[in-house]
């Protein structure tokens, strides 16, 4: 049983075959896919499950606070496990990559200036859009 599937089952959440194999899928993604996606790699894994499945299922996971759900300029949302740690995320406009990554320097200035506008930093997205360097 994976993480995800773990979750679900803490949250009391009834656990289909067809909910299983979209958490594996998930569980299992190194990307950030799209429902879309989602549905490919678990059609793959189980031709039953269909679009509206997937659909459905990843509103309930990200209702439950299982997973994120990013919506990266590309007209499409995107989904990941909702994450352990903080991160934030680089996007390649060419390719769609999604590069996460954590820098220090960069957390420490957002608590700045929050503080220096009178708040406690309580949370955060940093999303950056960029094209590689070497074309």
């Amino acid at each position: 049983m994976d993480r995800l599937e773990k979750l679900c089952i803490e949250k009391g959440m009834r656990m289909t075959d067809q909910r299983r194999v979209i958490a594996r899928v998930l569980s299992g993604a190194v990307d950030h896919p799209d429902v879309e996606e989602l549905h490919r790699r678990a059609h793959a894994v189980d031709p039953h499950i269909s679009i509206a499945t997937v659909y459905r299922t990843v509103r309930l996971f990200e209702e439950s606070g299982i997973i994120e759900r990013h919506d990266f300029r590309d007209g499409r949302s995107r989904y990941e496990e909702t994450p352990d740690h903080h991160h934030d995320h680089l996007i390649d406009m060419k390719t769609g990559k999604v590069v996460e990554f954590v820098d220090e320097e960069i957390e420490a200035l957002q608590n700045a200036i929050a503080q220096r506008l009178g708040y406690k930093l309580i949370d955060h997205r940093l999303e950056l859009y960029g094209v590689p360097l070497e074309e």
